[in-house]
């Protein structure tokens, strides 16, 4: 493998004309979207120069309390952005979500890294600050497809789950085909990503790590540990969050409350 090929300044710069050629067809196909591709370039452009700065800063402290701080403002960020995602929010929405991600992607973790990478320190900013974004992302995806589902297929079929349960139902019998259903269609787009991969698409793992010098077939096999890591904490994902919104739509009666 030859040595990687560094990105100066004016490289960046050169890949601002990338977006401007799309800035271009925008304006070329009357879109009208070149305002939010000038908007979503500059905030790309700031949020990972800071989050390069703010990762070189942690892996040079090695500390755990600056890397488990980082994993909790990540974390707190992808439950608040899931959160405004879920129509029909209750109180304890936020809670419950940034529980709920915790829970599925602290338990993928730990078992990824004691039995699996095992590095010389568990908090290894190396290791556990992309694995956790790299999860995170997407059991944010997950987290929304199967709680808005879920509302809206609760909200729109009131009177059969009120039927259910005027004979004598739980609340948990009574929606029970809704959960499974909202809990399968956000894991599809997980399902058909792993069906594809290394056929139609190169996932980012694989091809950040041979850009960045690693041989193929070990960015192979931590690609594969990183799609099944994803998938483990989405079904995770998905199997709390409807457990505890199904949870908020009854109150203390058993009664329906969503409307």
């Amino acid at each position: 493998m030859g040595s990687v090929i560094e990105l100066d300044l004016l490289d960046l710069g050169w890949s601002l004309g990338i977006i401007a050629i799309a800035v271009a067809l925008s304006n070329w196909q009357n879109l009208g979207l070149e305002s939010q591709l000038l908007v979503a370039t500059g905030r790309s452009l700031l949020q990972l120069l800071v989050l390069g700065y703010v990762i070189a800063a942690i892996f040079e402290l090695n500390h755990p309390i600056f890397v488990l701080g980082i994993l909790g403002v990540m974390l707190t960020i992808a439950a608040k952005v899931t959160s405004n995602r879920i129509p029909h929010q209750h109180k304890g929405f936020f809670p419950l979500i940034w529980g709920s991600l915790l829970v599925s992607s602290g338990l993928t973790l730990s078992y990824a890294l004691s039995l699996i990478i095992q590095p010389d320190t568990w908090y290894s900013p190396q290791y556990l600050i992309p694995l956790t974004g790299m999860i995170l992302g997407n059991a944010m995806n997950s987290a929304s497809l199967s709680g808005e589902r879920l509302i809206k297929d609760i909200s729109h079929n009131q009177r059969e789950v009120e039927t259910h349960l005027c004979l004598g139902a739980t609340p948990q019998q009574a929606i029970a085909h809704y959960r499974k259903e909202a809990i399968r269609i956000s894991l599809i787009p997980t399902l058909n990503q792993m069906m594809v991969v290394g056929l139609v698409s190169l996932p980012g793992m694989f091809t950040g790590q041979v850009l960045g010098g690693s041989e193929p077939l070990n960015a192979v096999s931590y690609q594969i540990l990183i799609l099944f890591m994803i998938m483990l904490t989405n079904i995770l994902t998905a199997t709390l969050i409807t457990e505890g919104i199904y949870r908020q739509c009854f109150n203390e009666q058993s009664q329906l409350t969503v409307k």
